[in-house]
């Protein structure tokens, strides 16, 4: 089983222990999550936030590395340094891709159960009409790190693919510094109060039997921020090596071709 086959059956095992225990609880535990789930929500928010803050400078590595390995090459212990961490940042995006490419499956038998309920039985259920939108956001906010590894979002470049290596090389460095990270910490401001708020209400559906868990399905627009701000830092390290005239991991879509 993959990395993200594991991340997967953790977090449906952990809903399901949560659900029993609520249940043999009569509710006891609905009751004490409403009430205290938000004060140690922001809590870890907050230490979370601080993380971020502390870790922020690590963003600019890529392009010292990239500048100073152009101009006086990069020792070798600090380009082993930048492998280990692009092996890392891979390593988080392809578990939560591995995990998220379930969602798709769960996309089509949840779309194809609406419309055969609707139209041959006439019955139609909230609940699973609003997890066809559940599915399908968190499919693609989830999978974006994993899909910027591979190099499968849309390049609106016609020159990139005639460039050299090292032509490549600067347009993914000076990309991902002008566009790439200032977006990902623009969304990670913006939604942060919006994200706040719906924590704070613990935001369910307006339906009154629709799902009660609008406030996780609004916390993947900063993850989704988190992780192409961490797949944009290993596509600006793997540059870097590049300009530095070192080797450079392969991608695994780049792995894959070679096979």
């Amino acid at each position: 089983m993959r990395a993200g086959d594991w991340l997967l059956l953790v977090v449906i095992g952990l809903a399901l222990v949560l659900t029993v225990a609520d249940g043999v609880t009569g509710g006891t535990l609905a009751g004490w999550i409403g009430s205290q789930f938000y004060p140690m929500a922001q809590s870890i928010g907050r230490a979370l936030v601080l993380v971020g803050f502390a870790l922020a400078p690590l963003l600019i590595l890529p392009l010292v590395c990239g500048l100073v390995g152009c101009l006086a090459g990069l020792p070798d212990p600090i380009a082993g340094l930048c492998r280990r961490v692009i092996h890392v940042i891979d390593g988080i995006s392809i578990a939560v891709g591995d995990a998220a490419r379930w969602l798709a499956l769960g996309l089509v038998i949840v779309t194809a159960t609406v419309v055969i309920q609707r139209y041959v039985f006439g019955f139609a259920s909230t609940k699973l009409q609003e997890s066809i939108i559940y599915l399908h956001a968190l499919l693609f906010l989830l999978s974006a790190g994993a899909t910027l590894l591979a190099d499968g979002h849309v390049r609106v470049d016609i020159v990139y693919s005639k460039l050299s290596a090292r032509g490549k090389a600067w347009t993914d460095l000076i990309g991902t510094y002008f566009a790439l990270f200032p977006m990902g910490l623009l969304i990670l401001w913006v939604s942060t109060p919006y994200i706040n708020a719906s924590w704070r209400i613990l935001e369910r559906s307006r339906e009154s039997d629709g799902l009660p868990l609008v406030f996780v399905l609004k916390t993947a627009i900063p993850l989704f921020a988190v992780l192409m701000i961490l797949q944009g830092s290993a596509m600006a390290l793997r540059a870097a090596l590049v300009l530095s005239g070192k080797h450079s991991p392969p991608t695994p879509l780049a792995a894959e071709t070679e096979a």
